[in-house]
């Protein structure tokens, strides 16, 4: 009797992974500049905002969690510059403070792309559906601490450290319930969606409508004539 092949775990630390392999390509994407993380991860009893700002995200489905990213203020004014700059703004029309509502709102989209696309690897990979809400941002001028209550029964947490281009920090918290996925049989994973191909085909002519054949002569004399032409 042949020995069988083990099954192929997929853990919380596998979720991790990839969501902050998330985080490091549509930052860096937006940003057009590199963004990477620490090879070491942080064991958590509970997930808080943090100065000097917080932004978090609850998702539900096929398994339920948290993510909170705080950013210190200089991480999210780099963050937040590089992106408009990025997209053809003039600095002088930025923000000069990280507590104005424009970079909340700018780090609000940044957020959602990220879990947006940590989602879509989720579906993909994992053959699961999560759905999320519209993150939640909050400037913190004070020295105060909000946790954030996910209601999970068995929650797992993990804290990893983020570096932008200029070594500005930022912190990811994870909290999700002790879950593991087992690979009953092998499959492909769905490739992830070209979007400049997507835009490209969108843009492509559509091929025109076959002409009808032109009517015979004959058949264009009879209607003349039963219209007394």
């Amino acid at each position: 009797m042949s020995a069988q092949t083990p099954s192929i775990v997929y853990g919380t630390e596998d979720l991790l992974i990839s969501l902050c392999n998330s985080v490091t390509r549509v930052l860096s994407v937006a940003t057009q500049s590199p963004i990477h993380y620490s090879g070491m991860v942080q064991r958590i009893t509970k997930t808080c905002l943090r100065p000097d700002i917080g932004c978090f995200v609850l998702f539900d489905g096929g398994f339920s969690g948290l993510v909170i990213i705080n950013f210190s203020k200089e991480a999210a004014m780099e963050l937040y510059q590089s992106y408009l700059l990025s997209m053809g703004m003039s600095k002088d029309d930025l923000a000069s403070s990280y507590t104005s509502d424009e970079v909340s709102n700018v780090m609000g989209e940044l957020m959602n792309q990220v879990v947006g696309d940590f989602t879509g690897k989720v579906r993909r990979e994992l053959q699961t559906h999560i759905t999320q809400n519209q993150p939640k941002m909050l400037a913190l001028n004070k020295q105060v601490m909000l946790s954030v209550d996910a209601n999970l029964d068995k929650p797992e947490a993990r804290r990893v450290t983020f570096y932008t281009a200029s070594n500005h920090i930022f912190y990811l918290e994870l909290a999700i319930d002790r879950t593991e996925f087992i690979k009953l049989y092998d499959f492909e994973p769905q490739e992830a969606p070209d979007p400049d191909a997507l835009i490209a085909q969108a843009g492509e002519p559509k091929a025109a409508a076959p002409v009808p054949a032109a009517a015979s002569s004959s058949d264009t004399d009879d209607l003349l004539k039963s219209l007394g032409m």
